[in-house]
């Protein structure tokens, strides 16, 4: 049994396969899901888990080299957008409609239960060296 870190095993397996320029969608639980990525839906009830638990816990495993998420985040979810500007490197801003255009490229999406607005990022693994 693993000590730490990630222990959802379907989580931890997906992200192990994960390898640079992978995207990998973290998202609310309102983003619709595009088709073809693998799928981890930890969502349980709203708000549970949380975007923020999610995201500080892939990123804690995770070589993040870039991020993308919906302009829209920074007026309807001021949190949200400030978690992601301190948390996440190179982090740029599209409409939603184009990040979900976007998301259908990712090799894994992570379904949250977050139930606030706009509270998705595509991220972009990088290479620890």
């Amino acid at each position: 049994m693993k000590r730490s870190g990630i222990l959802n095993r379907h989580l931890a397996g997906a992200v192990a396969e994960l390898g640079h320029g992978d995207g990998v969608l973290v998202c609310d639980a309102g983003m619709p899901i595009p088709a073809g990525p693998r799928i981890v839906d930890l969502a349980f009830r709203a708000g549970v888990p949380s975007f923020a638990e999610v995201l500080d816990g892939l990123l804690d495993e995770l070589v993040v080299e870039a991020g993308t998420a919906a302009r829209e985040v920074r007026a309807a979810n001021a949190e949200a957008a400030s978690l992601l500007q301190a948390r996440v490197p190179s982090l740029s801003f599209v409409t939603h409609e184009e990040l979900k255009a976007l998301s259908t490229g990712a090799r894994l999406v992570v379904r949250t239960g977050e139930a606030r607005p706009f509270a998705n990022v595509l991220l972009r693994c990088g290479v620890f060296f």
